[in-house]
């Protein structure tokens, strides 16, 4: 849901009870458009977001870790040197407005005094500006707004609120029934409570559409039908209604969940809903899990965008290659004909520019047309012949292990496309990220000024198995680490002829059971090309018999003593 007036309002009062006399310990950015500030209490420290993303603006609570840019941007330098140490006074909204305005008490050795943080929520308009007696200190978005070119936001000029919107206040109920009197002497055919729903949206300020649909839904209900609620003479109108219930309505947040799927969430039951502690704690997990799943999207297309450029140049190299070799098949035919002039020098002479001779080589015989240079005399016309001979005979010898290695490069680069498909979470991608940096088809990122560089360690898949551990490779780097960290007894499974993760079962000493074997080989081909299969061929062996060659790609082994069973792929948990 959109950060509307309704769910500030009630989000304001909760982090004023929780933050009014917390300190500011730490202010990081997370990207261009996300502040963390670390704030402790007196009692805990809690972790506030301030986000201006267009899509999902916020200022709430929350529990989710989140790597700090590597470079603090200009904005969080500033908020550093003017609010750190800063005790929080107040959080308020300002009216019925989507800005939630913060006010700190800054002290430091030579002054003391007031600044306000005014975070304007308010989709794509969305912004945070810090101030101190009206007078903007620095914005995170410094250019003015689309259309609004009174408004100025640059570090020194007077603070302005946003334009007010031609649309009602909630509680002003004439305004509302003159409105919505006039609206509906255009619809003579009647309106129904999805048109009064918009309505609501389109003339009242600071509701979102679920929202208006939510107040609609109970106006219905509680004066027994749409006509009803718009009698002057109704139990509770619908111009009165609204009021009361943005100024009345108890805090009970829920989280909104649709077959299984965390649709939305509201600061009121509603059907569908599963109650949460705090309108920010549902604020908290519905944004984490909708930026979870955007991040994930938007690097999973970054790889594949990267693997799929790569494949491109690989196969472009290929053909070329494919054609070079296709001409270099002519080797022999050139040999023939220096053959065959040097065989008849006496019958040529200089000035020719073709002459027919007898083919011997050729078992059905017959004859064969030589062209000739007539610049040439007839021995250097033969030589040139083998010159030519020697020069496809040398391409030949040089592209044929090329040709091999192309395509043993192509086999790679399509592993890599299939881990990127089957990946499922951010882990699943974050070394195969590595693994195309290294490759140098993506730029490493910078690492944090003075900061110390994080091993990434990345747990394999687990399953376990009546008591017996089954791992799988998320990539072709861990499909190398689990190879060397399995016992030479383990089995280890591979999908026949389909690029799949390497499946390891950590027997320590046990016998591996029919069950036992099925459920991983159905693990290994849910994990590989052939998800989307019926009978999917199935290679296991023990440990000791697969074998990695040296220099070879990641995740490339070669294996013997194997057997081959045929499952239908399923995740399992």
């Amino acid at each position: 849901m959109p950060q509307d007036a309704f769910h500030i309002r009630r989000l304001v009062g909760e982090l004023n009870t929780l933050l009014v006399g917390g300190k500011i310990n730490r202010i990081s950015q997370v990207n261009k458009d996300e502040l963390t500030l670390i704030i402790y209490t007196g009692k805990t420290t809690v972790k506030l977001i301030v986000s201006a993303n267009a899509s999902n603006a916020r200022v709430c609570l929350s529990l989710t870790e989140k790597e700090p840019a590597p470079v603090a941007p200009n904005f969080c330098m500033l908020l550093r040197k003017h609010l750190q140490n800063a005790e929080i006074l107040s959080v308020r909204q300002h009216e019925f407005e989507r800005i939630v305005e913060i006010t700190f008490h800054c002290t430091s050795d030579f002054s003391e005094c007031d600044r306000v943080l005014y975070c304007e929520l308010m989709g794509k308009y969305s912004n945070v500006i810090l101030t101190e007696k009206g007078v903007i200190l620095g914005a995170l978005k410094t250019t003015a707004l689309e259309n609004d070119n009174h408004r100025i936001l640059l570090a020194g000029a007077k603070y302005l609120y946003p334009a007010p919107q031609d649309k009602l206040s909630p509680f002003d109920g004439a305004g509302m029934r003159s409105r919505l009197e006039n609206y509906l002497s255009m619809r003579p055919e009647g309106v129904d409570a999805e048109t009064l729903s918009s309505f609501l949206f389109e003339n009242v300020y600071g509701l979102a559409l679920p929202t208006a649909r939510e107040i609609i839904k109970r106006a219905v209900l509680i004066n027994g039908g749409v006509k009803n609620l718009l009698s002057p003479s109704a139990k509770n109108p619908l111009w009165s209604f609204v009021g009361e219930f943005c100024e009345n309505e108890p805090n009970a947040p829920c989280i909104k969940w649709e077959r299984g799927v965390m649709t939305d969430f509201f600061a009121f039951p509603v059907d569908g809903g599963q109650s949460t502690p705090s309108l920010c704690k549902a604020e908290d997990e519905f944004y984490t899990a909708r930026e979870s799943k955007k991040g994930f999207d938007d690097k999973k297309r970054k790889l594949e965008n990267a693997v799929r450029a790569l494949k491109k140049k690989q196969t472009k190299k290929l053909q070329e290659t494919l054609e070079r070799l296709k001409d270099a098949e002519k080797a022999e035919t050139f040999r023939i004909k220096g053959e065959l002039l040097t065989a008849n020098l006496y019958r040529l002479e200089k000035g020719m520019t073709e002459i027919e001779l007898e083919n011997w080589y050729e078992a059905e015989g017959g004859t064969v047309k030589i062209s000739l240079d007539a610049t040439m005399s007839p021995s250097k016309n033969a030589q040139k012949y083998f010159k030519t001979y020697n020069k496809y005979k040398r391409a030949k010898e040089i592209l044929t292990p090329m040709l091999k290695t192309e395509e043993a490069e192509i086999e790679y680069t399509d592993s890599v496309a299939s881990a990127i498909t089957a990946a499922e979470t951010m882990l699943d991608l974050k070394e195969i990220e590595t693994e195309l940096t290294e490759m140098g088809l993506l730029r490493a990122q910078k690492e944090r000024a003075g900061g110390k560089k994080k091993e990434l360690v990345i747990p394999f898949r687990e399953y376990e198995f009546d008591g017996v551990k089954i791992y799988a490779g998320r990539n072709n780097l861990q499909n190398d680490r689990l190879l060397r960290a399995a016992d030479p007894d383990d089995i280890w499974l591979h999908t026949q002829k389909y690029h799949s993760s390497h499946v390891i079962i950590a027997l320590e000493g046990r016998q591996v059971s029919d069950e036992l074997l099925l459920y991983a080989a159905e693990i290994c081909a849910y994990y590989s090309d052939g998800r989307d299969g019926d009978k999917i061929p199935v290679d296991y062996c023990k440990r000791k018999y697969v074998k990695k060659p040296n220099k070879s790609k990641a995740g490339f082994v070669i294996y013997t003593d194997y057997k081959t069973v045929l499952v239908k792929p399923n995740a399992h948990k």
